[in-house]
């Protein structure tokens, strides 16, 4: 499996895949992602380098979006001024469940974040899913604090405010990175 840089031309590819983890999230309870996230904004995203496509041969099995741009509000100033990176809209096909593809993408960000010169690989996640929450745990995360005040991006009252981290490492994934060398951090 490889992973490149989205292009525009995948929009459809991660608007269908989001779709799909909140059929199966809300099967299992939860209300994630139950408000679509507006095309234009994962637009922009896929546009700045920062969505990144896990592919096996025809198919995309998996996506994650790995930044140097903390959402608004989460973090701390002390902690912004740490070199951080942050993990986003990490989602995996419902064919390719089962497999670890998402642990795999989080040690590839992990190391992506590392050879940036980032000290943290940080990701906030929906506040009531437990499951998810147990998940990044069981990946190495620490929890740090939720937070509550504020708005989400697709509107409506923060959602998505289980914050937690871990450090950066040079890891072995087993993907072939075919993506755009990571930029180096502005300190």
């Amino acid at each position: 499996m490889r992973i490149t840089n989205a292009a525009p031309a995948d929009l459809d590819q991660l608007l269908s895949f989001r779709k799909e983890a909140a059929e199966w999230i809300s099967k299992l309870g939860s209300d994630q992602w139950s408000r679509p996230y507006p095309a234009d904004r994962l637009l922009v995203t896929i546009e700045t380098g920062t969505v990144f496509m896990l592919r096996d041969g025809g198919c995309t099995a998996a996506t994650i979006t790995l930044t140097s741009e903390a959402e608004e509000g989460l973090w701390s100033a002390e902690e912004l001024s740490e070199p951080s990176m942050f993990v986003n809209k990490l989602t995996v096909s419902r064919d390719y469940a089962g497999q670890n593809l998402g642990g795999r993408l989080l040690d590839w960000a992990g190391d992506r974040a590392y050879r940036a010169g980032a000290k943290w690989l940080r990701l906030d996640a929906w506040t009531t899913n437990d499951r998810l929450q147990r998940y990044y745990l069981d990946q190495g995360f620490q929890y740090v604090r939720t937070v509550l005040e504020g708005n989400a991006v697709n509107g409506g009252p923060r959602v998505s405010g289980w914050l937690a981290q871990r450090p950066t490492r040079r890891a072995e994934h087993g993907f072939t990175d075919e993506a755009a060398s990571p930029e180096p951090l502005r300190a």
